[in-house]
């Protein structure tokens, strides 16, 4: 996902974090140069549908306008899911 708005600077990485370790999804998030925030996440088909129902708003301070979704094979996640 390439998540864009107002996503840096609003605790959106550390909040994905969170949502991740709830669900039980592995993957990673990270902030991009040009000020979105880019997110793979790998795991069940039903707990994928959450944790992209909560990239569509975030965190409380942040205002997110669009998401570009694709899929892949998950070969770039670890067993958890990290902050990078």
């Amino acid at each position: 996902m390439l998540i864009s708005g107002r996503v840096q600077g609003v605790g959106y990485r550390a909040s994905a974090w969170e949502k991740a370790q709830q669900l039980g999804i592995h993957g990673w998030v990270k902030n991009l140069p040009d000020g979105r925030v880019e997110m793979v996440i790998a795991g069940e088909q039903v707990t994928l549908e959450h944790m992209i129902s909560w990239a569509e708003q975030g965190p409380q301070f942040a205002d997110v306008s669009h998401i570009d979704i694709s899929e892949q094979s998950a070969t770039d996640t670890q067993s958890e899911f990290q902050i990078r």
